[in-house]
C-alpha cells in the first residue's frame, strides 16, 4: 500500500483541521498522523489503499468549514507500517 504525505498551506491551524483529517482518515480506515508545522502548514501522513488515499486527499483539499486551504503539496512513498491515526 502507498503512503501519502500532504503539506497543507493556508488557514489550517487553529480551525480544527487536524481533527478533521483524523476523522476522515478513520472513516476511510487509514493510518497515519496530522501535525502542525512551525511555518503554519499542517503535515498529514496517511497509509492505506490508493483509492482511499485519493478520496482522503480530496477531503484534505476541502478542509473543515473554518479552514481556507490554499495549496496541498503531495508526495507519494512506500508505506512504513503506521498504526492508528494520531494528532500531534
Amino acid at each position: 500500500m502507498p503512503r501519502l504525505l500532504a503539506l497543507v498551506k493556508g488557514k489550517v491551524q487553529g480551525v480544527g483541521y487536524r481533527a478533521f483529517a483524523q476523522r476522515k482518515a478513520l472513516e476511510l480506515g487509514l493510518s497515519g498522523y496530522a501535525e502542525n508545522l512551525p511555518d503554519g502548514r499542517v503535515e498529514v501522513v496517511a497509509e492505506g489503499p490508493k483509492e482511499d488515499l485519493e478520496v482522503f486527499l480530496q477531503h484534505l483539499r476541502q478542509g473543515p468549514r473554518l479552514a481556507r486551504v490554499e495549496e496541498v503539496e503531495v508526495h507519494w512513498a512506500e508505506e512504513a507500517g503506521l498504526k492508528g491515526f494520531h494528532v500531534y
